[in-house]
């Protein structure tokens, strides 16, 4: 019992039992975050009309199903939130994640999530709120829009040159294929492209053709009938069908299989597909754009791509020279990527030692711009201060700057750059690494440790799994 202010006394539990269940469901339709709870199974038991209308779904039809079906979101399966909250009893609060709606749309939100206890504390699921970011992305598209080239960081001449040309290539509806090794920004490059063009206000929809199996990426792409195949229980538009309008960014052409190349050739041609299951045929106004880290004209001479597919895709042809061939640009890069971290972290980091930076220009970068990041997001997490000294760098830039390449080098010095080299291409993961060195994956280790290399604690076989678009 409490008095409010104006002296009358306060019995809560009789307003408490005075909100009928009606007041509560309203309460909680009104909101505009989404809200669901799940059950200790993981089962739907109970969702709000934001929710609902955030992933296009209706009640009825997703209580009782397992989350991950209805959310689909990125971290469903190898780092769920609320299978966090729900184990270890500390809330997740306001994590970036991608959700995917009915029509198989992207949904940036901000989930938090927090164990669902009865009266006596017992532990009988968890409940997540989300908010939607649509308008976040929204204004970086805008800004993306007026600044096509403001997240590519360069003042190298061959870089520029492709600047100058970007326009007049974008004002146009040819196919162009962008071409350079992994990490040196192709999918940047194709945003612009699509950012400069007259579809800029349309759709921009990426695939990446290396990461998804044969039988899913047909799919993926040209969409489906229900009963096309086991599990299809209702229709599903392809990603063509999502661009609808605006840009179709395809990455990694040279790893789509034959079957794909096919329909997709069919599409270049005459603009018209047909979904799996279906017969009837469709038309789209998508502009498609590739890119590829391989040398096509050589896939097609091994027979490994069609040479008529080839021709379609090359009309415009953008070459992008890797990072060692614009050295230049690393020290605009390490800024560029210290004031991002220091803007995202709330930690200011303003530059590097002339010893670090020395390192950094040395470095070789099989993966390019990417590899730059990473080792610039390792040294500012280790960075106490406001520089970065050579002891934050990886250990594995440290130890193969010791080992010299030019004139004079031993053998030793050499077959340490050169496995240190061949790990990072295949993102530390020894047994790719033997693999392509053609050697057993023991005997890499046993030269590792002759060598004395001091290598990341991982082995790579999760990056080599990321199916993400970051070329």
């Amino acid at each position: 019992m409490s008095e409010n202010p104006h002296g009358n006394r306060i019995d809560g539990s009789h307003i408490t039992d005075s909100v009928s269940p009606e007041l509560i469901e309203l309460m909680f339709d009104s909101t505009s975050d989404g809200i669901f709870a799940i059950d200790a199974d993981y089962r739907l038991i109970a969702i709000n009309g934001s929710a609902e209308r955030t992933l296009g779904v209706a009640r009825a039809e997703v209580i009782g199903k397992p989350c991950h079906r209805v959310l689909r979101a990125n971290i469903c399966r190898e780092c769920c939130a609320l299978r966090y909250a729900m184990e270890t009893g500390e809330p997740v609060i306001d994590m970036a994640v991608d959700l995917r709606d009915a029509e198989d749309r992207r949904v940036p939100v901000a989930i938090s999530c927090n164990v669902l206890r009865d009266r006596n504390g017992r532990v009988i699921g968890g409940v997540e709120t989300f908010r939607n970011l649509n308008w976040v992305r929204k204004l970086v598209e805008e800004v993306d829009h007026q600044h096509p080239f403001a997240s590519i960081v360069t003042e190298d001449a061959h870089m520029r040159h492709i600047f100058e040309i970007l326009p007049t290539i974008a004002n146009s509806d040819s196919s162009v294929l962008v071409h350079g090794e992994t990490g040196t920004g192709k999918n940047l490059i194709a945003k612009a492209i699509h950012n400069l063009s007259p579809r800029r206000r349309k759709p921009y929809v990426t695939v990446n053709c290396g990461a998804l199996p044969e039988t899913l990426l047909e799919s993926e792409l040209f969409g489906y009938r229900a009963g096309a195949f086991t599990d299809a229980v209702r229709d599903r538009r392809g990603r063509i069908a999502a661009a609808e309008g605006g840009t179709l960014f395809l990455d990694e052409i040279g790893d789509m299989p034959a079957s794909a190349q096919v329909k997709l050739l069919r599409f270049l041609q005459d603009r018209t597909y047909e979904r799996l299951g279906d017969d009837t045929p469709v038309t789209a106004d998508v502009r498609v754009i590739t890119a590829t880290n391989r040398n096509l004209s050589q896939l097609v001479d091994e027979g490994v791509f069609r040479r008529d597919l080839y021709y379609r895709i090359n009309v415009m042809n953008i070459e992008l020279p890797p990072l060692r061939d614009r050295s230049g640009d690393i020290p605009l890069l390490v800024r560029h990527f210290l004031e991002k971290l220091s803007l995202n972290r709330r930690k200011h980091v303003t530059g590097l030692t002339p010893e670090a930076l020395e390192i950094l220009r040395n470095h070789d970068y099989p993966g390019n711009i990417r590899e730059l990041e990473n080792i610039v997001e390792h040294a500012f997490v280790l960075c106490p201060g406001a520089t970065v000294e050579l002891g934050h760098l990886p250990e594995r830039l440290r130890i193969g700057a010791g080992h010299r390449t030019g004139p004079g080098a031993s053998l030793e010095d050499l077959e340490a750059r050169f496995i240190l080299d061949a790990l990072a291409r295949n993102a530390w993961n020894r047994q790719a690494t033997a693999r392509e060195l053609g050697i057993h994956r023991t005997t890499l280790l046993r030269r590792i440790r002759r060598l004395g290399l001091e290598l990341p604690d991982i082995d790579g076989r999760s990056a080599q799994g990321d199916a993400t678009s970051g070329d």
